[in-house]
């Protein structure tokens, strides 16, 4: 009965993930195919038509890209393809060059990006770099895309043990209700499917920074409250040499 019961919720998650992905393919691809169709048929003259349209395909060719991306990268750490390029940086100027990247999109959206207090001296970990730039980046923009007008992401990097520290981002935003937890870093799992598909992404960034997270043997946490805020945090190991 217990083999019975998991091979049903596994039926279930199959069928759930693949009409995920069918939606999140879909909206792209009938946008390309409708702008496509309409300039083959060769009756727009008009050139700021035409590239107007030609524009809108390329965005939505972008996004197919973007999906593509995200999955193959998943793809690769669960078959354990990807590997990773583990050496010594300063963790506090990885954050501080995500902030200058994001710098834009948090005036965009009027929240304020800051670190909790000044961290003069370096911090130094042993993990790869070009990744967890992108978790940080991932879990940064999750938290402006979620956040409140005149809101606060703040990140704080705390000693858990001699050779551990504990990096977190905190916002005052939206914030998930617990029901929604124990899902969120599962592929395409999104909240709120509506608002969360309008805000862009391809559905991956959360199950991306779980996998890039655990093949540094790392572990994620995040705790967040309904209209209270969120806040996500993940350990790296202290470069000691």
């Amino acid at each position: 009965n217990l083999e019975i019961e998991l091979l049903k919720k596994e039926q279930d998650f199959r069928r759930e993930f693949i009409g995920n992905i069918a939606h999140e393919l879909k909206t792209p691809i009938f946008t390309v195919q409708g702008y496509v169709l309409t300039l083959l048929d060769g009756e727009i003259e008009d050139q700021k038509i035409i590239k107007k349209y030609l524009k809108q395909t390329s965005k939505g060719v972008d996004r197919l890209i973007y999906i593509i991306k995200d999955l193959d990268l998943i793809t690769k750490f669960e078959s354990g393809i990807a590997t990773l390029n583990n050496k010594p940086f300063d963790i506090i100027s990885a954050i501080r060059n995500v902030f200058e990247l994001l710098e834009m999109q948090a005036l965009e959206n009027k929240i304020v990006l800051k670190f909790d207090k000044d961290y003069p001296n370096p911090i130094v970990v042993n993990a790869d770099e070009e990744r967890i730039h992108q978790v940080l980046t991932n879990l940064i923009v999750n938290s402006l895309k979620y956040g409140v007008k005149k809101g606060i992401t703040e990140v704080s990097v705390e000693l858990l043990t001699e050779n551990k520290i504990l990096v977190r981002i905190a916002d005052n935003g939206e914030g998930i209700d617990e029901e929604h937890l124990p899902r969120l870093f599962e592929r395409f799992y999104r909240v709120d499917k509506t608002r969360n598909r309008n805000q862009g992404g391809s559905g991956l960034g959360l199950a991306i920074v779980k996998h890039i997270i655990e093949a540094h043997d790392e572990k994620i946490l995040v705790e967040s409250e309904s209209k209270v805020g969120s806040e996500f945090s993940f350990s790296l190991t202290l470069d000691k040499k």
